[in-house]
């Protein structure tokens, strides 16, 4: 037996695997980098995190990847030298963290690795005949995993799309997982710059657990802050959004996209929700004049807005729902204001520090998840996600030499 594939096997075999799962998301504000260590598989896996860092990306690093990020037209020369770079960069982060946590790499099993996501392409959003869903990360396993000397598994949105499902949300398998309950129904609502949700009945029921997108979290807000108020990069405590007022107009406007009326599960990103989405927006309402402010205020409102429309639609038949966030949108008093506002049902929204995970690691260490089922474990069928399709975990692996 070849010695990598023995790697993977005694790996698999070990009653305890360590795994570093890694996110950068379309908010490109760093990479996140949990230490996992993990046990068992499917519905019994057990997770202790145990060490979590987000690297911050620095200027060059987001001034290079909004080159080509979310655009329809770009330079192939610089896609195809990004790839790599990214994944030299990010396997020199996780050596960086290691250094940090005193831990030595020959220590890891396994690397999972979700790139980063430059374009997403379901085709409700392209609707072009010929083609099926597409989606494209770049930061290649092979050379984060040279890089470090660690196994890396990733490319597992492509694995999903050749399964049958759209790439995203990749949550659902992580989630369903880790966080069901047979003693509540859970919503596992993450905000990002692109929201999404995990509805989980209190039943463990799989055929009736589903993840979708369901909207912009902070990627307008966002690119809106970073045009008109740098070197601010987002709207720290809502500072911004709270000195203006909603516009009516606007923000009627900006719910009318057809993504809205679509069934779960889909997906989006901020190839349809960004500036020129917010000033086609504004053109149509004749709103081009507003104070930055009350733009920023009619912004937050609308994220809420979208992810309670959503939050409510899960939960309309239910006695009762607990919601557990995560994501950057936690850190937006305005947002979560707003949100509880207009989810009457609900009380509270709690976070998943309740869970046992920080909310801030929670998509690293959903990565993490998956590459253990990879390793160790199987496949689940969900009823809603992807038309019963099964989650694949398997993903591309890349050796260390």
């Amino acid at each position: 037996m070849h010695q990598h594939i023995l790697q993977l096997y005694n790996s698999a075999k070990k009653q305890q695997r360590l795994i570093i799962g890694l996110m950068s998301g379309t908010s490109l504000d760093g990479l996140d980098v949990a230490l996992c260590k993990v046990s068992g598989h499917g519905m019994d896996t057990q997770i202790d995190v145990l060490a979590f860092h987000t690297v911050d990306y620095d200027g060059d690093y987001k001034q290079k990847i909004k080159t080509v990020f979310s655009k329809r037209k770009c330079d192939l020369e610089l896609v195809t030298l990004l790839h790599p770079w990214v994944g030299q960069l990010h396997g020199k982060m996780v050596l960086q963290c290691l250094a940090k946590w005193g831990v030595d790499a020959a220590e890891i099993d396994v690397i999972a690795s979700h790139g980063q996501t430059i374009y997403h392409c379901p085709k409700n959003q392209h609707k072009q005949t010929d083609f099926n869903h597409g989606t494209l990360q770049i930061g290649d396993s092979d050379h984060l995993a040279v890089t470090t000397g660690i196994t890396t598994i990733g490319d597992f949105r492509q694995k999903h799309i050749a399964a049958g499902g759209e790439g995203a949300p990749l949550a659902v398998y992580g989630d369903y997982l880790f966080f069901s309950s047979l003693t509540e129904n859970r919503i596992l609502l993450n905000m990002g710059g692109i929201a999404n949700l995990t509805f989980l009945p209190q039943s463990a029921d799989a055929s009736a657990v589903f993840s979708s997108d369901i909207g912009p979290g902070n990627t307008i807000m966002d690119a809106y802050v970073q045009r008109h108020f740098a070197p601010l990069q987002y709207d720290k405590d809502s500072l911004i959004a709270n000195q203006g007022q909603i516009n009516q107009p606007l923000l009627d406007e900006l719910c009318q996209d057809e993504f809205f009326y679509l069934d779960f599960p889909k997906t989006t990103g901020p190839e349809v929700f960004n500036l020129a989405y917010l000033h086609q927006a504004q053109t149509i309402t004749n709103t081009l004049q507003l104070s930055h402010e009350d733009v920023m205020a009619t912004l937050n409102r609308f994220s809420a807005m979208m992810i309670a429309q959503a939050i409510n639609q899960c939960s309309e038949k239910l006695a009762d729902v607990t919601v557990y966030a995560s994501g950057g949108g936690i850190h937006n008093p305005l947002l979560m204001k707003h949100i509880l506002s207009l989810c009457p049902q609900l009380h509270e929204i709690k976070n998943t520090h309740a869970l046992g995970i920080d909310p801030d690691a929670k998509e690293a260490v959903l990565f993490a998840i998956l590459a253990n089922e990879c390793l160790a474990g199987g496949q689940q069928r969900f009823g809603n996600q992807a038309q019963g399709i099964p989650i694949i975990t398997m993903g591309k692996v890349s050796f260390a030499d």
